[in-house]
């Protein structure tokens, strides 16, 4: 019973998702709340306050758990690292607050759609659902499953033929009363935030709190000019905070505005066409799409076609077609209907409408699938609205460090409690200078001097033209050291150059057909194949798509024209119209029409078309994409017997090979043809030949790979290409540098009687000189001697061997990745769980892609680089819009800039605690404190300038061939930080001691009258007043001693050395005399420092507090703190700066590198069967069977028996979706 309460109790919010998050039900208590009442009184609003940080706090106090069915408040948890809390209340909705009475019948279903949650969710007889929101989200408790599930959107468990069926002719009137009560408006509202709102929510933060807790005990001590000081300041910071904040804000609402106001025009059922604004859209409407149009909610395409621009999306301004969700009879949900990807159906909230090609049966239809938050602009507000909080080692060890400040803060105010106590100062005048130690340790700038270094590399990005959307993860690209690249496009040219056509005829491929002679491709099925298979569409005259469609339609000389010309001759609506040209080849066929498209599919690696040529009665199927897919379609004796030689004949070469195929339908019925299954469409095809087109390295790629190298960066390709292609562009890139060894992977799946297989192949340069070939070829038992091997191999896998050694062999895995360089023919989902595989291995992992394919990837990776025209993209965190991959070590290099920069104003700021805590506990000795201008000087004039400034040094130029330190925890930090403690502590206390033995010296608070009778002896020039006491009036205290005298300058010119120190320039950062402010602001603060010093003017030193000294002292004074800075200087720069010193002693002391990357690399180093290029292994051979990995579940059909060359076309899914 207690088992099922507690279960009852707690329950998964998006189970599975990115977002997801445990939800814990609760129910207020009156006698708690009227408790914590009483104790929010007693503690003036201190508890209210410790409620507002912590909302989990707030609940336990005021709450019992009980059942979520019954909680009036949830509290709710991420299932990340961090376990962030927040505190919901439930609240309820009533249907009976509709204009038309609901059924309270239990039977009855409240709307038609018999998936719904919201007939699941409804209480009756009440008729009312119980509701939370979060994160601009709404849930709904859903009675049947005992969980809250997201409203604002079609189930899942929908089939294509219930889409059609419950959707087709839209929703009545009624459902959409309901529909529109419980899922809220398609608004994407982003609240400007009222100023005091923002103001209330600054000053609330626990860092402003602590600091008016400071500056009240500064103020009562009488240090008047220093705290207003600061409050001016902290005003300053929390405006300019507010303003960014407002502006932030503003920009947000003015992007989501227009979303918000489209007039759209629906389908109500037995009402017929209804105009309304688009805010009040619901799940299942049915939306009519006009022409040009910006789609106001994710919508899935039921009849016609459309051409849309996913700009937004993907970063990749390029048209993509969209076709109708077919009507299928089966129970499968829509999203699995098939082996296409279910995308190619919906069209997106946000993106553009440019094209609608209506079926015939009527105008282009669409049935809204999400709306509001729920929709894709939608998550890409919410994702800039609340992004995720980064797992970087910068800022946990931060944490641990300010810990440890306030601890000092703890021992000093232990030690000025014994202090005072013993010379009998009174309690309250006690407590209060105990509290200043306390406060004195954390710098009140900290927060944000750790930001503002990326602030200054957000800049500086954006004059490189690369944008950034997540600030935060600039530190992190200091880290990187493995960068993925995508190939075309990124590595090589978007556009291709034809090359040739290699045709076939009779099982045998024919003479080649070659482009540099100008002439057009000859007509044939081939040219038909070229000139119709692509997704190019006319638009505003102008022929735009894909770049490979387009070269390879140029190739033809055909030309398209407006479907709307000529379709007459067809018979049915057609997505394309294609005629000879004046350059074409001469063709006995007037025009050939696409009636329907197969758009490709990553996934898929293919596309098909069913067209029409003119005159003809029957129809053709083309079909284009990788060479090894296409054959697998076709019927085994069209596939040339040496096309496996063929084919790599051109790959090695680095051409990028496109293969085409072809079949008649024998079926003259229009209406058959539209509702072809694409498997049906999809095979006994003949084989027609293949398309080989040139694909150049981008000028910039080499040197970029050649600097990364010279980094000691890893890089990786990861491409959708044929795998051979793309070990030649990585070898001509130099990714693969000379003389390497390539490894190619292959493995199979299990069979009936034979297991999982995994094949090392070694690929051997036969011949040298610019005409070289390769061959792949096994190595036998002739095992490569190991002396040969060396380490310097790399190996080479495509999306099918990774997905099966993924599933069979995951003790291979980590051992290839650490050495793997090339993998190919690799699916979305395959690209972004390969990266969490490196990412496991504790690799620092860069992503550079288009953004199409690649959107999972860049997201995943550390610093995922869209190169896209747009600025700001749901693609990935950074945007750069050169699109070359120049951007990637201009992205490192104000990484590791800003992450050094962080480095060194978080150790000057706890250097700058310290020695005000050294200071603050000699003076505290004699009852006795700097005074109000002496702090001025050091906390305004020189901490906050440093600050501002430190970080803006640019970063160098050259990437260093090591990385900076990536935790606040390391040794040389650690060193740096205890020996400039040390060195600071030495000479205050000595200094400190000293002067106590000169004799001049006298206790000023206490022999008043002998030292006014002895200034003479100082200074000739100087006349002081009896009262000339300070400001500070505790007694027996005072702020003028030589004592303080003393410290003060050696601790101000402390501050400003330490800050020279800390601001190291190169490798990472240019030289300190750069940075022009930050060094004029030094030497300014130098200068002035010692001008107080050596000055003898009476208004000066009564301004400071300061007592005169004789000359030779000060110099003294000086020469202490330039000796002290000497040996610092020393020490940071040659000794704990010194990368090759530490490498030695690690070296020395067998000190090695705990990421998983570098002990893997240690094991294999030392393993001498290692790499196998000799054998063929099972996945039975393990001691403990076999190696099959449990955690793995796929997430599409995989059919149960493999397709050979030759039999049924039943496709084999080795790249599902992780």
């Amino acid at each position: 019973m207690e088992e099922n309460s507690k279960k009852d109790h707690r329950a998964l919010l998006n189970q599975g998702e990115e977002d997801e998050l445990e939800v814990f039900g609760y129910r207020d208590h009156n006698v708690r709340k009227a408790l914590c009442l009483v104790a929010s009184v007693l503690t003036c609003g201190v508890l209210l306050l410790v409620f507002y940080w912590r909302p989990q706090w707030r609940v336990w106090a005021n709450c019992i758990p009980c059942p979520l069915r019954e909680a009036d408040t949830v509290l709710l948890r991420t299932t990340d690292k961090f376990q962030r809390y927040m505190r919901k209340k439930v609240f309820c909705l009533y249907l009976s607050t509709l204009k038309f009475p609901v059924s309270k019948k239990w039977e009855e279903s409240l709307v038609a759609d018999c998936h719904s949650i919201i007939n699941q969710a409804l209480i009756k007889p009440e008729l009312k659902l119980r509701c939370i929101q979060v994160q601009k989200i709404r849930y709904v408790w859903n009675n049947l499953e005992k969980q809250f599930q997201k409203v604002g959107l079609l189930e899942d468990s929908n089939s294509c033929s219930d889409i059609h069926q419950t959707f087709g002719l839209g929703l009545t009137s009624e459902e959409q009363e309901v529909r529109r009560l419980v899922c809220g408006p398609n608004t994407i509202e982003v609240e400007i935030q009222p100023i005091w709102k923002l103001l209330v929510k600054q000053v609330l933060n626990p860092f402003y709190v602590f600091q008016a807790f400071t500056l009240t005990l500064w103020l009562s001590q009488g240090y008047i000019e220093y705290s207003v000081a600061i409050i001016i300041l902290t005003v300053i910071s929390i405006v300019l905070s507010v303003y960014d904040l407002r502006q932030q804000s503003v920009k947000l609402h003015n992007l989501v505005e227009d979303h918000n106001k489209v007039q759209v025009t629906i389908i109500v059922k037995d009402k017929g066409l209804e105009e309304l604004e688009s805010r009040l859209l619901v799940p299942g409407d049915i939306l009519l799409l006009p022409g040009k149009f910006s789609l106001p909610c994710d919508a899935i395409l039921i009849d016609g076609s459309c051409v849309v621009n996913e700009g937004m999306l993907t970063g990749e301004s390029i048209p993509v077609t969209k076709t109708p969700l077919p009507q299928m009879e089966n129970t499968m949900p829509w999203k699995c209907h098939s082996l296409e990807d279910y995308r190619k159906h919906v069209l997106f909230c946000g993106t553009e409408v440019i094209q609608v090609k209506p079926s015939g049966q009527g105008p282009v239809r669409a049935v809204v699938l999400q709306t509001g938050y729920n929709t894709a602009k939608g998550d890409l507000v919410r994702s800039i609205l609340y992004p995720r909080p980064l797992n970087f080692k910068l800022y946990s060890d931060a944490f641990k460090f300010m810990v440890f400040l306030a601890c000092l803060g703890v021992m000093g105010f232990f030690y000025a409690l014994g202090v005072y106590a013993y010379h009998g100062v009174p309690p309250k005048d006690t407590a209060t200078m105990a509290l200043i130690l306390l406060t004195t340790t954390v710098p009140p700038v900290l927060p944000a001097a750790l930001t503002i270094g990326n602030v200054y590399a957000q800049k500086r990005l954006k004059k490189q033209k690369i944008f950034c959307i997540s600030p935060q993860r600039i530190n992190m690209c200091g880290q990187i050291n493995l960068v993925c690249f995508d190939k075309t496009g990124t590595l090589t040219e978007d556009g291709l150059d034809l090359w040739q056509t290699v045709p076939t005829t009779d099982n045998c491929f024919q003479e080649a057909h070659s482009f540099a002679s100008g002439q057009a491709v000859p007509w044939g099925p081939l040219c038909a194949a070229m000139a119709s298979c692509h997704s190019l569409i006319l638009l505003d005259g102008t022929i735009q798509g894909d770049p490979l469609d387009l070269k390879m339609f140029e190739g033809t000389a055909w030309k398209m024209e407006d479907c709307n010309v000529d379709s007459g001759k067809f018979g049915m609506s057609v997505s394309n119209i294609i005629k000879p040209g004046p350059k074409a080849s001469p063709s006995p066929v007037e025009a050939i029409a696409t009636l329907r498209q197969f758009p490709f599919s990553s996934s898929l690696q293919r596309m098909s078309v069913i067209a029409q040529l003119a005159g003809e009665n029957h129809f053709h199927v083309y079909m284009k994409g990788a060479p090894e897919m296409v054959a697998r379609f076709c019927r085994s004796e069209t596939v040339p017997k040496d096309f496996p030689q063929e084919l790599r004949k051109y790959t090695v070469q680095g051409f990028r090979v496109i293969a085409l195929a072809h079949k008649t339908l024998k079926m003259g019925n229009l209406s058959e043809v539209e509702h072809l299954a694409r498997e049906k469409v999809e095979s006994e095809l003949t084989f027609l030949g293949l398309l080989i087109m040139e694909n150049r390295l981008k000028k910039e790629t080499k040197p970029v790979l050649k600097e990364l190298s010279e980094a000691h960066i890893r890089t990786v390709m990861i491409t959708g290409d044929n795998l051979q292609t793309a070990v030649t562009v990585a070898k001509n890139s130099e990714m693969i540098p000379p003389g390497s060894q390539v490894i190619i992977v292959e493995a199979n799946e299990p069979e009936e009687f034979v297991p999982a297989s995994v094949t090392w192949q070694l690929v051997e340069n036969q011949e040298t000189g610019p005409g070289k070939t390769e061959t792949c070829v096994y190595t036998g038992n002739s095992s490569t001697p190991r002396g040969d091997r060396g380490s310097c191999y790399h190996f080479a896998m495509s999306g099918k061997s990774y997905q099966v050694v993924f599933e069979h062999f995951t003790n291979l895995l980590p051992k290839i990745l650490v050495n793997g360089t090339v993998f190919a023919r690799m699916s979305p989902g395959q690209k972004s769980s390969l990266i969490e595989e490196f990412q496991k291995l504790n690799y620092y992992v860069g992503m550079c892609g288009d953004g199409a394919n690649d959107c999972g990837a860049l997201k995943v990776a550390h610093a995922g680089i869209s190169l896209s025209e747009q600025e700001a993209s749901v693609a990935s965190p950074f945007t750069s819009k050169t699109a070359n991959i120049k951007c990637v070590p201009h992205l490192i290099r104000e990484g590791r800039a800003a992450l050094v920069s962080s480095f060194g104003v978080f150790k000057y700021l706890t250097m700058y605690g310290i020695i005000q805590f050294i200071s603050a506990l000699l003076l505290y000795w004699q009852l006795q404190l700097f005074g109000n201008y002496q702090y001025l000087v050091q906390d305004v004039a020189i901490t906050l300038m440093v600050c501002l400034t430190m970080s803006s040094t640019h970063a160098y130029p050259k990437l260093a061939p090591y990385r900076p330190a990536g935790q606040l925890l390391s040794p040389p930090l650690l060193l740096s930080i205890f020996l400039n403690s040390c060195f600071s502590c030495i000479v205050q206390i000595s200094a400190f001691l000293y002067v106590k033995q000169q004799p001049w010296y006298c206790e000023v608070y206490q022999y008043s009258e002998c030292f006014l009778a002895n200034q003479s002896n100082f200074s000739t020039t100087m006349s002081l007043e009896r009262n000339w006491t300070g400001n500070t009036t505790l007694i027996p205290g005072s702020v003028l001693s030589f004592e303080t005298t003393t410290l003060w300058p050696i601790t101000t010119i402390n501050y400003i050395t330490v800050a020279f120190i800390f601001s190291k320039g190169k490798p990472f950062r240019k030289p300190i005399y750069t940075n022009y402010i930050f060094s004029f602001l030094l030497l300014a603060a130098l200068g002035l420092t010692i001008f107080i010093l050596f000055s003898d003017f009476p208004v000066i030193y009564r301004g400071m507090e300061l007592i005169p000294t004789i000359a030779s002292w000060r110099v003294l004074i000086l020469v202490a703190t330039l000796t002290q800075f000497c040996v610092a200087f020393f020490v940071e720069d040659a000794i704990l700066q010194n990368h090759e010193l530490w490498l030695l002693i690690k070296r020395e002391f067998g000190f090695y590198s705990k990421s998983q990357y570098r002990t893997w690399q240690k094991k294999l180093a030392e393993d001498s069967n290692w790499p196998p290029t000799n054998r063929t292994d099972y996945s039975g051979d393990g001691k403990k069977g076999f190696y099959i990995n449990r955690g793995y579940e796929s997430h599409e059909q995989i059919p149960e028996r493999k397709f050979k060359l030759g039999s049924q076309p039943t496709e084999q899914h080795f790249w599902t979706r992780l």
